[in-house]
């Protein structure tokens, strides 16, 4: 088990009606607060309304239209509000895409230079706006850690800006304004929460014994309630346990003892800043994929415990137990309506020698991953996902 630090700074507030507490929580920071939200879903919802009237005391800016896969224009526009408005706090409502947005927005408002430069060197991040968070959507684990991914359009860049002073200062998670989610994203929230357990899951070192059996759990709890979240939108159950699975899943909590590079996450990324796909869709169809590829001798026996502990599987040959396990995300994938292809998702294949050396060039796949994949290795693997 490797040697690790733990500290969460951020003020977690868990379940109905905890928004009561942001009008004293948000004085602490100040009066000046940038509202930020992508599109109509809150005002839809009676969330925004509501959350007018508790800060009618305080000086709001608003800057809504946050798009998925957020772009670096966004976060530019963003900063330039905060250093002309004054603004001490930035409140973000909704879900990965508005809150990793609202972090790099934080960092840009306390820089002089270009926002592109925090993402490329997080040394330059000397300070940031407090950030506090109302959750919509549950997926990304935003809510709870320290980093943000952005995508940059000029240069078909998708990557992470990670730093201490990006953690939410507080996160609002009710349960119930999941309830108005639709379906697909849902699903899609799902999918990627599974992932991120998984991509921690699936390291070099495999001595962390507790950190493994948590991740278990929490996979096996997406398993449990994701469909039911879907099938009943308005099951609290279903909705609490899947969006305190999202938070825990990449809270930093799943990967003390362990490290390593992650594997399937670095390939949708560049995938998604090229074609704008559904985070959550993309890596549906890549993670079986992967897990097919890299599965041997050496590593049948990890999946085998995997496909044992989180799916059930009874078959005592590590190898055959595998190859059922692999089966059994494919499946749930599909369940939750999730599709199975790239060409599925909208996704051709002219560009897969750039986008596979884009995926290695912009992450540490081919040099600290679970099983070291090179440009040649990640093209088929995106070949398998045609």
């Amino acid at each position: 088990m490797n040697t690790f630090t733990f500290h969460i700074p951020t003020d977690i507030r868990f379940g109905k009606d905890q928004v009561q507490c942001l009008p004293a929580e948000l004085e602490k920071y100040g009066k000046k607060v940038l509202l930020v939200y992508g599109g109509g879903s809150i005002k839809r919802s009676g969330l925004y309304d509501k959350i007018r009237e508790l800060l009618a005391d305080f000086e709001i800016s608003e800057f809504p239209g946050i798009e998925p896969n957020p772009k670096l224009t966004s976060v530019e526009k963003g900063a330039a509000i905060c250093k002309e408005k004054g603004i001490q706090v930035i409140l973000a409502v909704g879900g990965g895409s508005t809150i990793d947005a609202s972090k790099h927005i934080a960092a840009a408002a306390c820089y002089d230079g270009e926002p592109w430069d925090l993402v490329k060197d997080r040394g330059l991040v000397k300070k940031a706006l407090p950030v506090a968070v109302v959750l919509t959507i549950c997926a990304t684990g935003s809510e709870m850690n320290s980093g943000a991914v952005i995508s940059n359009e000029k240069t078909h860049e998708k990557l992470e800006i990670n730093h201490p002073l990006l953690y939410p200062v507080l996160s609002i998670c009710d349960p119930t304004y999941l309830y108005t989610l639709p379906s697909k994203q849902t699903a899609a929230g799902a999918v990627d929460i599974l992932s991120h357990v998984m991509e921690q899951y699936f390291q070099p070192n495999d001595e962390a014994y507790i950190t493994d059996v948590l991740s278990e759990a929490v996979m096996k709890t997406v398993i449990k309630y994701a469909r039911k979240a879907m099938d009943e939108p308005e099951n609290y159950e279903a909705r609490s346990n899947l969006m305190w699975s999202s938070t825990v899943a990449l809270n930093h909590l799943l990967t003390v003892g362990k490290g390593g590079a992650w594997s399937v996450h670095p390939i949708e990324h560049v995938i998604s800043a090229y074609y704008d796909i559904t985070h959550g869709v993309g890596l549906a169809v890549l993670t079986p994929a992967w897990m097919s590829y890299v599965l041997s001798d050496m590593t049948a026996p990890r999946f085998a415990r995997f496909a044992r502990e989180v799916f059930g599987v009874e078959e005592a040959d590590n190898r055959k137990a595998a190859e059922l396990g692999i089966q059994r995300v494919r499946e749930f994938n599909q369940s939750l309506g999730m599709p199975a292809t790239l060409s599925g998702a909208g996704v051709p294949e002219d560009l897969f020698d750039e986008m596979a050396s884009e995926a290695v060039r912009t992450s540490g796949i081919a040099s600290r991953a679970y099983i070291k994949l090179d440009v040649s290795d990640v093209k088929q693997i995106l070949l398998s996902c045609r």
